[in-house]
């Protein structure tokens, strides 16, 4: 499951270390890819994810894993704009097939062991994230960036086999209707303040940690370091280090409050864009990229053990709105990046990005101390 869930995740990431290559045929492309693929997934996310509370989960995943290779490949014969616009959100909202594996372990999981189990679903979700980059790199600098979508084609569509035969049934009571189902996640919202404060927390997060792989390529290319996109891709091999985070923070979580384990998982991603905009060499960038996935990952992990104690019948759903609400601030950290360095430079992506580390610090720091105290027992 770990392993599908990295297979499905790292597809809406390969275009990042190749937007450059990506540039030279289609200019007009190359500033919409990265952030229409993460609108795509949060679209995903809303639309597709809260089935998972519905219907069956397994024939969910094959379908949804199906579809996704009939997407990439139409991304790897796009030849306008739009194609590879179009292709990108449909990529997108596929590769949410990651979002019903995670839950679905989480159900299967007995709850002393729900920390570890999550945490180690989420370490392939993260060596997903950053092996995508780094392959990709290579395989466009050698071979073109389409061709690595060619190669995603086949690898999807044997993870959704090796899915669909190994996954357990998953029959359930169906709710009446979708619309109701989609209503109920307003419910949630409104009902559990734990749940906004976990997926407002974690959207400021993965702004920063998306906007930071957004622009890697574009800064890694500047005279001062005159690097390309297999460069740029290597960086994902280093954030692997941040992998280990995983478990780490779920065995963590587990044995003493999840609460602890998100502080600091904000407090060393704010540290890795405090060094960013200190100082850009290499050595230091190698530095921020492990302590920002490593603290990345680590308050997702326990953001999730919270979540998913909340209402058990509804953790789809749950995971829907925590997800999503990550993701479109995944998507505005991307956008927001890309305008800033074409105006501003890294100095000031580095700036704009503390400020929201510091405003997650903040919301965790702000926590009722009754809320505090329950998620620590």
């Amino acid at each position: 499951m770990a392993a599908a869930t990295g297979i499905a995740v790292a597809n809406i990431y390969y275009n990042q270390p190749m937007l450059n290559i990506i540039s030279h045929d289609l200019p007009a492309a190359s500033s919409l890819i990265s952030p229409v693929t993460q609108l795509g997934y949060a679209l995903g996310l809303f639309l597709l994810v809260p089935l998972g509370d519905m219907i069956n989960r397994r024939k969910l995943v094959l379908v949804q894993f199906l579809v996704l290779a009939a997407a990439l490949a139409l991304l790897a014969g796009s030849t306008t704009t739009a194609m590879i616009v179009g292709g990108s959100i449909l990529v997108g909202m596929t590769a949410t097939v990651a979002q019903q594996i995670i839950p679905y372990a989480a159900h299967l999981s007995a709850p002393e062991k729900r920390g570890a189990t999550v945490g180690t679903i989420m370490s392939g979700l993260l060596a997903g994230i950053l092996l995508s980059r780094a392959i990709a790199g290579y395989v466009a600098t050698g071979l073109g960036w389409r061709a690595m979508f060619i190669i995603a084609v086949p690898v999807a569509v044997i993870a959704a086999i090796t899915m669909f035969t190994m996954l357990p049934d998953d029959r359930k009571q169906a709710p009446a209707s979708y619309p109701k189902l989609m209503g109920s996640m307003r419910h949630l919202w409104r009902d559990y303040s734990e749940l906004r404060r976990a997926a407002l927390t974690q959207a400021l997060l993965f702004a920063g940690f998306s906007a930071f792989w957004t622009v890697l390529p574009f800064l890694l290319a500047q005279p001062q370091f005159n690097m390309g996109a297999e460069i740029a891709g290597l960086f994902g091999i280093v954030g692997m280090v941040g992998v280990m985070a995983a478990p780490i923070a779920g065995r963590l979580a587990d044995h003493r409050g999840p609460r602890i384990v998100v502080r600091l998982g904000v407090l060393v991603a704010l540290a890795s864009w405090v060094l960013f905009a200190t100082s850009t060499t290499i050595t230091s960038l190698v530095i921020g990229v492990i302590l920002l996935d490593f603290g990345m990952q680590s308050a997702l992990v326990s953001n999730q053990h919270i979540i998913y104690s909340l209402e058990p019948a509804a953790r789809a759903r749950i995971n829907t709105i925590f997800m999503a609400t990550m993701f479109l601030g995944g998507a505005a950290g991307s956008a927001l990046a890309i305008w800033v360095w074409h105006h501003g430079g890294w100095i000031n992506v580095c700036e704009i990005l503390i400020a929201a580390s510091v405003l997650a610090v903040i919301m965790q720091v702000r926590a009722p101390r009754t809320i505090q105290n329950a998620q620590a027992n």
